[in-house]
C-alpha cells in the first residue's frame, strides 16, 4: 500500500499510525481514504493488538480541508459525500476490536477532534487546543462530533461547546470529560504505549476483541440488547483454547500462555 497521509510503524503489538499531511493535517478526502484503509489493514492483522493515533509535527488534526468545502457549495450531494466519508472513518475506528488510543498532540478541531473522538481513549498535552468551531464557518459538526460530544460530556456542556465554538486547551478537556489523561509533549507517546500495553499484556485478544465490542456496542443500544450481547460473547468464549488456559493458569498459580484462539 502506498501512503501518501500516513506513517505506520508497528512495534511490540502496537501499530502507531501517525497523520503526515502537511501543514496543518487536514482531513481531505483522499486522507480520509487512506485512514480508512490503514485502519482495516491494521483490524486484519494479526501482530497487531492496539493502535495509537496522533498528528505528525504540531497538530494532531487542525480539521477537515476546507477547501474541499468550495467545490460542495450548491450541491447538497456533494455535501453529503463528505459528512459519510468523515462519519465512516470516525465509525470505523469507534468499532474496532483493538484498542484504539488518540494521543492529541497539537491543534485537535473541527474533523480532529471528531476523529478523536471516535478512538477508545485519549491522551493529550497541556497546550492542545480542542473544539468543533464549524458554526463560524455556517456549518455544524459533520463527522460524528454533534453525537460523540454529547456522549461523552453531557448534552448541555455539549450545546455549550459547539454553539459557542469554545476551544479548549488540554487540562479543559480533561475536565469535562473529552480527554482522559494529560501529559507532557515528551511523556505523550511514551505514555499512550504503556497504557496500550496495560490494555494487552497478560490478555488474550479472544476476550479483548469482544470486551471492546460489548462496550461500544452496547453504548449505542438498550440495556436488554447489551446484556445480550455480553451473554453470547461471554458465553462464546468457553469454547476458546484461551479461556480454558486462562483459567486453568489461575488455579495453577501461573501465567498463562495465552495463543489468542
Amino acid at each position: 500500500m502506498s501512503k501518501n497521509f500516513t506513517n505506520v510503524l508497528i512495534e511490540d503489538a502496537i501499530a502507531i499510525v501517525e497523520i503526515d499531511h502537511a501543514p496543518a493535517n487536514t482531513l481531505s478526502s483522499a486522507c480520509i481514504a487512506e485512514l480508512r484503509e490503514v485502519f482495516n489493514n491494521l483490524s486484519n492483522d494479526k501482530q497487531v493488538k492496539a493502535i495509537i493515533l496522533t498528528g505528525a509535527g504540531r497538530f494532531f488534526v487542525a480539521g477537515a480541508d476546507i477547501k474541499e468545502f468550495v467545490a460542495a457549495f450548491g450541491n447538497e450531494d456533494k455535501g453529503l459525500d463528505m459528512a459519510v466519508a468523515g462519519q465512516a472513518i470516525c465509525d470505523e475506528i469507534e468499532n474496532m476490536k483493538k484498542p484504539v488510543i488518540a494521543a492529541i498532540n497539537g491543534a485537535c478541531l473541527g474533523g480532529g477532534l471528531e476523529l478523536a473522538m471516535g478512538c477508545h481513549y485519549r491522551i493529550a498535552v497541556p497546550d492542545a487546543i480542542l473544539g468543533l468551531p464549524e458554526l463560524k464557518l455556517g456549518l455544524i459538526p459533520g463527522f460524528g462530533g454533534t453525537q460523540r460530544l454529547s456522549r461523552l460530556t453531557g448534552t448541555a456542556t455539549a450545546l455549550e461547546l459547539i454553539l459557542t465554538s469554545k476551544q479548549l486547551k488540554g487540562k479543559e478537556a480533561k475536565e469535562v470529560g473529552i480527554v482522559q489523561l494529560v501529559v507532557s509533549p515528551e511523556e505523550l507517546l511514551p505514555s499512550a504505549k504503556t497504557i496500550a500495553k496495560a490494555f494487552i499484556e497478560g490478555k488474550s485478544m479472544t476476550s479483548i476483541t469482544r470486551a471492546v465490542e460489548c462496550i461500544i456496542g452496547g453504548a449505542n443500544e438498550s440495556l436488554a440488547d447489551g446484556l445480550e450481547r455480553e451473554r453470547s460473547r461471554f458465553a462464546e468464549l468457553f469454547l476458546t483454547d484461551d479461556a480454558k488456559e486462562g483459567v486453568q493458569a489461575f488455579i495453577e498459580k501461573r501465567k498463562p500462555l495465552f495463543t489468542h484462539k
